[in-house]
């Protein structure tokens, strides 16, 4: 999936999904949710929580 493809299953902007993959933003936790969705699996298989 194009980053183009993904931001408009979204909602983003494309920049939106740049910035998260080079980790310059933490997503929302609806965007978060709308990018598992997107890929069809669950926000747990995107995304990883560093805590301290």
């Amino acid at each position: 999936m194009t980053q183009q493809a993904l931001a408009e299953a979204c909602g983003v902007a494309r920049q939106t999904i740049i910035a998260l993959e080079a980790g310059r933003y933490a997503p929302s936790l609806e965007l978060a949710f709308r990018i598992a969705r997107a890929f069809g699996v669950g926000v747990e298989d995107v995304f990883r929580w560093q805590g301290k």
